[in-house]
């Protein structure tokens, strides 16, 4: 009996793969000699980069770059082992991690170190590079990572304008002659479910402007030199990408990317997907295993579990899907009747704290997918 095993993170108490080795262990309890298959996964968010580098059995580097406040920190990228691609997630550069309620501050903050980061995976001879663009501290349409990339944004005066979403005003021209050649010929992969336009009311600016610390005043600014900028990168590059969806991912760093690397944009769970090689691997299965933290009626809406589910249901249509959650909420039953997600099981073993679950998450994990398997063998 085969058993494809494709978790994303428990959020807070497990990885991927951590989550996908709790439910191997529960199933082992009950089918000691069953195939197992471990896919750990992840949506494009949080987590990518920790799961395609365990999907894959590649390798972790770590760079020193600059942070959202132009600060030095130490992060972490994935080169992946079944092909020659970099995995970078921007929030270990340029995250809302970095800042707190007193220092975040968007007319300021840079995505610089994602650039830095770009730079370093280029110079270790990739040819592909996956960026997870969720989680951002910025809104300065990327300008920082094109600076750090070689693009000179210049003013009326022919010199360099500063960091930061507040700078994008002064923008005068683009000079891309500067960029590495290696940086143009890499092909880059934005991985991001965000839709939003550069600028206006579903803006960059306005949707995500104020949880990264803009009053009403910031949000009318910055949207403004969205604008400005976005006009700029038509007159000077040919690339008119104000209203394109997806281009206000990450406070507008779907823009920076589109504008000046060989990028485009796609769902994250697609990616994974793809380089995780999970349909190859759930050929043949006879059931599969997915979940994470919550699944809800948000799940369909491009989240692992559903991913997972239709991606598995391609190759083995005959494996029922089962979701394992730290929390079961709204919407559940429709995954079922959908016939993506066959059934759902939340894992806490009785009521308890929060700190307590996330204690007890790898064990309860492993205790109901053991409870799956000893269902799955009374049914026979």
């Amino acid at each position: 009996m085969k058993f494809v095993i494709a978790p994303d993170s428990f959020k807070g108490s497990l990885t991927a793969k951590e989550a996908a080795t709790a439910m191997a262990t529960g199933i082992k309890r009950v089918y000691p000699d069953a195939e197992l298959t471990l896919v750990p996964m992840a949506d494009g968010g949080e987590g990518t980069v920790q799961s395609l580098v365990d999907a894959t059995n590649g390798q972790f580097l770590i760079k020193t770059v600059h942070g959202p406040l132009n600060q030095p920190v130490q992060v972490h990228y994935g080169l992946l082992g079944n092909s020659n691609t970099a995995v970078i997630e921007m929030a270990e550069a340029s995250g809302i991690g970095y800042v707190t309620e007193e220092t975040k501050n968007p007319l300021i903050a840079t995505t610089y170190g994602t650039g830095e980061l770009i730079l370093d995976a280029v110079s270790h001879g990739v040819d592909q590079i996956i960026i997870g663009i969720g989680g951002s501290a910025t809104n300065d349409g990327g300008a920082g990572m094109a600076q750090a990339l070689g693009v000179k944004l210049l003013n009326d005066a022919g010199e360099q304008v500063g960091l930061g979403g507040g700078a994008l005003g002064e923008v005068a021209h683009v000079d891309v002659s500067g960029v590495d050649r290696r940086v143009k010929e890499v092909k880059v992969l934005i991985a991001s479910d965000v839709t939003n336009p550069l600028t206006g009311p579903e803006g960059a600016s306005a949707v995500f402007g104020p949880q990264k610390g803009a009053t009403p005043e910031m949000v009318k600014l910055l949207d403004d030199n969205l604008h400005h900028y976005a006009a700029v990168i038509k007159a000077d590059l040919g690339r008119d990408l104000e209203e394109k969806p997806g281009a206000g991912a990450a406070g507008g760093l779907g823009t920076g990317l589109l504008a000046f690397t060989n990028a485009t944009i796609q769902k994250g769970i697609e990616l994974v997907v793809e380089y995780s090689q999970l349909e190859e691997q759930a050929a043949g299965a006879d059931y599969v295993l997915t979940g994470e933290g919550s699944i809800d009626f948000q799940t369909k809406f491009g989240k692992t579990p559903y991913g997972v589910a239709k991606t598995t249901k391609r190759v083995a249509p005959q494996a029922p899907v089962i979701g394992i959650a730290g929390h079961l909420g709204k919407g559940v039953a429709e995954l079922a009747d959908e016939g993506v997600i066959d059934a759902a099981f939340a894992s806490p073993s009785g009521a308890k704290s929060l700190e307590q679950a996330i204690a007890d998450a790898a064990q309860d994990v492993a205790l109901t997918a053991e409870n799956v398997a000893r269902l799955i063998k009374v049914s026979h």
